[in-house]
């Protein structure tokens, strides 16, 4: 039962690391936040991982119930959240950024910490299928799991941003780069599995 813990909190971190990367995500807050005072960022860092939690909290709690008012299926759920999930992985190995887990902001302003930081950078479709593909069917210990971890990756980002400075002088733009093709490998894995899963349990394999 422990080990059976461990791996599933280990499989949890894994996909919250891997989707949200905290490092990578650093230098598009300070491309969001450019110009602005410590304190301004501090505020903005603050605000945007408070509501990733609350909106991905949410999501966990109230999946169930969200399943069974739009009549999803899991098996449904698992093959569409892997493609999504390959989707956003192939283009982290391509370089590109996603259009899923980001968009471009032309005016700077406080807002920005609910669009596009909160969502969908940290908790946008990616990291809401991630979460609730670990509940579906879960009891109470699974799903408090699923939420420390993800408080637990929400306060690593909170940090990331609030020394986005030092992280990006120190590690550099190249070796940044190369965690983000590896997270992106991590991803395209992750949903390939996913999708398999789904087929597996939509034919009963």
């Amino acid at each position: 039962m422990e080990e059976n813990l461990l791996t599933f909190t280990l499989s949890i971190f894994t996909g919250f690391f891997a989707i949200m990367n905290p490092i990578a995500n650093t230098p598009i807050f300070m491309g969001l936040v450019e110009g602005q005072e410590q304190k301004t960022k501090m505020r903005i860092a603050k605000k945007a991982s408070i509501t990733a939690f609350l909106i991905v909290a949410i999501f966990v709690f109230l999946g169930k119930y969200i399943f069974q008012l739009f009549g999803i299926t899991i098996p449904a759920f698992k093959v569409t959240g892997g493609i999504l999930i390959f989707y956003v992985g192939f283009e982290m190995l391509l370089s590109q950024k996603s259009k899923i887990h980001g968009q471009k902001m032309d005016r700077i302003n406080e807002g920005l910490a609910i669009s596009p930081l909160a969502i969908p950078i940290l908790a946008g479709p990616g990291t809401i299928v991630t979460a609730m593909n670990h509940v579906t069917n879960a009891d109470y210990i699974h799903i408090a799991i699923v939420i420390v971890i993800f408080a637990v990756m929400i306060y690593l980002t909170y940090l990331a941003f609030s020394l986005s400075d030092i992280i990006v002088s120190k590690i550099g733009p190249n070796l940044i780069t190369v965690i983000g093709k590896l997270m992106g490998l991590i991803l395209a894995i992750m949903g390939s599995g996913m999708v398999i899963e789904g087929i597996k349990l939509a034919f009963d394999l």
